[in-house]
């Protein structure tokens, strides 16, 4: 049974940093497309990053520069790294697992319970 278990969000200001973590069980890390999405209120989730088998990552342009996706392979945990953080950017932050280099959420197959970011003005 796979299980992703998101921790690492809060309350901070604009302009501030967080890293998050999505810890795993029942699946390597090292062995999938692990990614990140988020989802503010009343909007479709997106894609924020992945990272695959060659820890080769992937942005969306909006965090490109700011955000950094990064695994342990040792904790079988993979993080995501948010600097210079924007109001616009509070949203829901789930973790996914996919055996496949997608953008959608339809090609993730395991998903987190997700952890609450809020950025304040």
């Amino acid at each position: 049974q796979v299980q992703l278990v998101e921790s690492g969000g809060g309350l901070v200001q604009a302009g501030g940093s967080l890293r998050l973590s999505c810890a795993a069980s029942g699946r390597t890390v090292s062995r999938s497309v692990m990614a990140w999405f988020r989802q503010a209120p009343g909007k479709e989730r997106e894609f924020v990053a992945r990272i695959n088998w060659f820890a080769i990552t992937y942005y969306t342009d909006s965090v490109k520069g700011r955000s950094t996706i990064s695994r342990d392979n040792n904790k079988n945990t993979v993080y995501l790294q948010m600097n210079s953080l924007k109001p616009e950017e509070t949203a829901v932050y789930y973790c996914a697992a996919s055996t496949r280099q997608g953008l959608g959420t339809a090609e993730y197959d395991y998903w987190g319970q997700g952890t609450q970011v809020t950025v304040s003005s």
